[in-house]
């Protein structure tokens, strides 16, 4: 699932760099990390939009849950330090 969602948000948000994990090991609970510099300038909520939106057939079968959290080149640059990928 999680190569799944990871190619759905590559679609979506060309030149990203996504990583995609499912901590809980059940395929419905899922946490994306998405880079790119499409972003910039752009408000969260419209990151966010534009992500889910591709995702939407996926909430409407297997998937539960995603967190979700979107970055600029920039800004993962000072916020990778917090992420154990």
């Amino acid at each position: 699932m999680t190569d799944e969602i990871k190619h759905v948000i590559e679609q979506a948000v060309p030149q990203a760099t996504v990583f995609v994990k499912d901590p809980n090991n059940d395929g419905q609970h899922l946490e994306a990390i998405v880079i790119s510099p499409l972003f910039e300038g752009m408000m969260i909520v419209k990151q966010h939009q534009m992500i889910m939106g591709a995702l939407k057939n996926h909430f409407a079968g297997s998937l539960h849950a995603l967190s979700l959290k979107t970055f600029t080149p920039d800004k993962w640059l000072e916020a990778k330090h917090q992420f154990n990928l």
